[in-house]
Order: structure tokens, then C-alpha cells, then sequence
């Protein structure tokens, strides 16, 4: 028999998607963090990070940032991306994502980064772009679209700790400078 840890499940989650049973928090296996488990059926509810995919491009040497229209965050600048779809490419979400977005088409041209943070459930994938097509413009989740020199980048009005890791990253990496960021 499973034993039961003593707190309630996740807040978000309190029913079996597959009989409708009330779901507890076990301890499966000792090295594993505790699973949500259906009392009725036994289901398995495996919570799953959510994946982001982003594009860092470059537009005449200026890196393009947009203005969040939305919460969270609504007004502070972030790369273009976006959560991945159920049975997307990542690579494929990061160039929709962007078109969205900003009205760029986008060839990828490598990897900048992978990044999470602890109690944090998403995953952000950033890869390298390239404008193929299109004029930047703001898209319906979008303010304003901004295209900063790298010494001039707003690294006091970033949105998320993985924008401004990933522009660090990008900088040192695929550009030869370095940041001048807090």
C-alpha cells in the first residue's frame, strides 16, 4: 500500500482526469519528488514542466526586444517566444512565435541556451534567428517592438530572469561582446 504524505495536493489539481477519483500526494519512490496518485484508480498524475520557445534576433546589429501588451509582466521587454504546443516542435513554436508576435519570418541558426529555475515550471528554450521576411511590428500580445545596440539594452525593464540570462548568454557567446548589465 502507498503511503499518503501529509499535505493537500497541488491546489490546481484535485481530481483524477481519468475515473474523476479524489487525487493525494505519494511518495512512489524514495529519489523522486511525491506524485499526485488517484485514491479510486491508481492514476499516475505526472506534473510536467511547460515549455517556452524563444528567438534572439538581430536586426542591423540591435537586438529586438518587444513590449509585453499582457500580463505578466505587461509592459517590460522580452525576446519573442512562447509556449510550445501538445506534439509541437519546439523549433517550429519558436518561429511561429515569433511571426506572432512581432511579424517576422525566421530561420533558426543554433541553440543559445536552455533555462529553469527552481520552483519555476517552465522550461525555456532559446535558439539563435535569423529575419527571413517581414517588417517588425507589434502583434496582439505586443506594445511596442524596440531594437537596442547591445551596449544599450533596458536590463532594468526585463521581464523574466530567463530574457535577460539568455541575452547575457547570447552577447558573450554569439556576438563576441560583452553585456553591460547589471
Amino acid at each position: 500500500m502507498l503511503e499518503s504524505v501529509d499535505h493537500p495536493p497541488s491546489p490546481e489539481f484535485r481530481f483524477c482526469p481519468v475515473c474523476g477519483g479524489r487525487l493525494a500526494s505519494f511518495n512512489l519512490k524514495a529519489s523522486e519528488p511525491e506524485r499526485l496518485v488517484c485514491t479510486r484508480c491508481d492514476f499516475v498524475f505526472y506534473l510536467d514542466p511547460k515549455v517556452v520557445a524563444c528567438v534572439i534576433l538581430e536586426l542591423d546589429g540591435k537586438i529586438l526586444l518587444l513590449r509585453r501588451a499582457i500580463d505578466p509582466q505587461k509592459g517590460l521587454w522580452v525576446m519573442p517566444g512562447g509556449y510550445v504546443d501538445r506534439g509541437e516542435v519546439v523549433a517550429q513554436a519558436a518561429m511561429r512565435e515569433t511571426e506572432e508576435e512581432c511579424g517576422l519570418k525566421t530561420a533558426l541558426e543554433g541553440l543559445v541556451g536552455v533555462y529553469s529555475y527552481p520552483g519555476k515550471t517552465e522550461v525555456i528554450v532559446v535558439f539563435k534567428g535569423r529575419r527571413v521576411g517581414g517588417e517588425p511590428a507589434a502583434g496582439d500580445e505586443t506594445s511596442e517592438v524596440g531594437l537596442f545596440p547591445p551596449g544599450q539594452i533596458p536590463w532594468d525593464e526585463i521581464a523574466f530572469q530567463s530574457t535577460e540570462d539568455a541575452l547575457k548568454d547570447y552577447l558573450r557567446n554569439h556576438c563576441g561582446r560583452r553585456e553591460n548589465g547589471p
